[in-house]
């Protein structure tokens, strides 16, 4: 497959956050830290296996911090960093024209 080119910011971004999932985790996570348990119920619907894929990407660009604190039995926390909190803070927009527009979107939850 040949790599894809970044025409404009809109692709850096969406190619950190790709699918649905991850900004919903972005979501959750701001102002918490949070244990994959708690995350896993809330974002709703959700599987495990691709929450724990999530998190490992989101991790891997600096968005989220995993904290194993090697206890038995098993500890983990995340968190956005600093770098991700600046990605959280960018999707508050999009965040209120969904609420604003949420009535006219067909399909929309809520």
């Amino acid at each position: 497959m040949k790599p894809r080119s970044i025409n404009c910011g809109l692709d850096v971004s969406l190619t950190v956050l790709g699918g649905k999932w991850k900004p919903l985790i972005l979501f959750h996570l701001s102002g918490k830290v949070l244990r994959f348990s708690e995350l896993r119920r809330s974002v709703v619907g959700i599987s495990e296996k691709v929450l724990i894929n999530e998190l490992k990407e989101l991790e891997r660009d600096g968005i989220i911090l995993r904290t194993d604190y090697s206890e038995n039995p098993p500890k983990v926390d995340y968190r956005i960093t600093e770098f991700g909190s600046t990605l959280a803070a960018a999707l508050v927009p999009l965040c209120e024209w969904g609420d604003r527009n949420r009535s006219i979107v067909k399909d929309a939850p809520g």
